[in-house]
């Protein structure tokens, strides 16, 4: 995501940070560069020129051109300056307690994911111990009532719906719903256009008279740019939106509306959809975004999501296998489908520090991780439990039953060997453990929770990303499955 403005942006810090003095020449230099990636990538202008002038008048101030180290601290005013812009900090929902009903009003335009936006949010509303009920009032495109149910059905989350064309009366009888079944958040998802029409808005404005939501979110489509910007901008001045949720924000290179919308409309960002399974929608925290532009990674996320994942008593399990060399191919392969859970390897490794700002613009070939659990799987659990027999003959068979190479079994227990010595040695150093998360953690202002409960630094995910240690792989990033 958001690779086109990372590359560019990268390119822009390497060049700065590596002065020993910064001049207002070298300022003006850097900043036109800025405004030129920005333009790019499909910022709204007025949003461009404001974050410009901002920059270089404290740019120019006698904090950078006098510090101890002016070029990182001209960094870190660009830094500022873009979690400026996306919003500061981030936004949560203002809902009521669980003892009465909060209504939340999703509305955006055809195709931007609104029915896809709605069952994610109950799904993580669900997880944090409220009860959300879906009300399908899209009764315009064919199949929303459908596809809302089966999404509702396997969240396993109710959806209310009725044989009707009156969304406002479904939308009543919704709530009434909610309040007999207990449940506390009611989620509308109602129904767009290709573009914003008389229709739509007469209908959408007698839904929020009729229902006075807590919250009337805007799901825009990322990929569109400023067309989102406008789109947002519109919906507001008609209906007064409280946030955004912008989806395919993982397929958004350029960044344009992320960059535009707190400036513009006044609202904030409070979630992106990053993918197509349930799990890919996460909270807007402008900080964090604001590290992955400029290559700095996100860690504190990436913890979030391994935790989400992977078990804490599994994770304490794996990491005394490690101290005892007890780890086994099939850990191995528990660890590959860990990752797999957390989201695709492209944006797992955007978020690592140091590795972020090499991505950008690349693919990253998965093959090698399915290639890798495909031969794991052709083992038998003998085998798996113990490597050392997997003779010619064995690995002749697993080849052929993985649709593989021999030369590719010897590759994979070849890496296995040395990525298990790799955590013997990091499982046994509580010193080493700590010592390498206050690197990873060195730009990201703090250290969170539960860190040894991945087992022993990321060692019981595998390894994630190059420079991390109890990876599988080789290559582009040296232990990280082959990249």
């Amino acid at each position: 995501m958001l690779e086109k403005l990372t590359g560019a942006f990268s390119d822009i810090i390497r060049t700065v940070s590596g002065k020993a003095s910064i001049t207002e020449k070298n300022i003006e230099e850097s900043v036109e560069k800025i405004k030129m990636a920005l333009l790019e990538a499909d910022v709204n202008l007025r949003v461009v020129r404001r974050f410009v002038n901002s920059t270089v008048e404290e740019a120019k101030g006698e904090k950078v051109l006098r510090a101890v180290d002016p070029g990182q601290q001209f960094v870190k005013i660009i830094y500022d300056k873009i979690v400026e812009l996306l919003g500061s900090s981030k936004t949560d929902l203002a809902l009521k307690g669980p003892d009465t009903q909060s209504v939340i009003l999703l509305l955006g335009l055809q195709g931007a994911g609104k029915t896809t936006a709605a069952h994610k949010l109950a799904a993580k509303l669900k997880k944090e111990g409220r009860r959300p009920v879906l009300a399908a009032c899209d009764l315009v495109r064919p199949a929303a009532v459908e596809q809302l149910c089966v999404l509702g059905e396997k969240i396993g989350v109710p959806v209310y719906k009725e044989e009707t064309k009156d969304a406002v009366r479904v939308a009543r009888n919704a709530l009434d719903f909610a309040k007999r079944n207990g449940c506390d958040t009611l989620i509308l998802d109602t129904a767009g256009r290709l573009q914003i029409d008389e229709e739509m808005m007469k209908e959408l404005v007698s839904v929020k008279s009729a229902m006075k939501p807590d919250e009337v979110v805007l799901v825009a489509d990322a990929m569109t740019g400023q067309n989102a910007v406008d789109i947002a901008k519109t919906f507001d001045e008609q209906l007064g939106i409280t946030g955004i949720i912008l989806t395919k924000f993982d397929s958004d290179a350029r960044g344009g509306a992320a960059l535009s919308l707190r400036s513009i409309t006044g609202k904030p960002v409070l979630f992106i959809g990053t993918g197509e399974k349930t799990e890919d929608f996460e909270v807007f925290h402008p900080e964090r975004i604001a590290g992955r532009i400029l290559g700095m990674g996100d860690i504190v996320s990436l913890v979030e999501k391994a935790q989400e994942t992977v078990d804490q008593e599994a994770a304490e399990k794996m990491q005394q296998k490690m101290a005892r060399n007890e780890f086994t191919l099939q850990d191995m392969l528990e660890q590959l489908q860990n990752v797999k859970k957390m989201g695709s390897m492209q944006s797992i490794l955007e978020m690592m520090p140091g590795i972020s700002s090499q991505l950008a613009g690349q693919n990253i070939d998965t093959s090698i991780m399915k290639k890798q659990e495909a031969i794991i799987q052709s083992m038998t659990k003998k085998e798996r439990a113990n490597h050392l027999i997997i003779g010619p003959s064995r690995r002749k068979r697993i080849a052929k039953g993985s649709g593989t190479s021999v030369a590719d079994v010897n590759k994979l227990i070849k890496q296995f060997e040395k990525s298990k010595l790799m955590m013997k040695k990091l499982g046994r150093n509580r010193g080493m453990q700590a010592k390498m998360m206050q690197q990873l953690m060195g730009s990201q202002g703090g250290n969170p929770s539960g860190m040894g409960g991945l087992g022993g630094g990321f060692g019981s995910l595998g390894g994630l990303g190059g420079k991390m240690p109890g990876g599988f792989g080789g290559g582009k990033f040296p232990g990280g499955f082959g990249l």
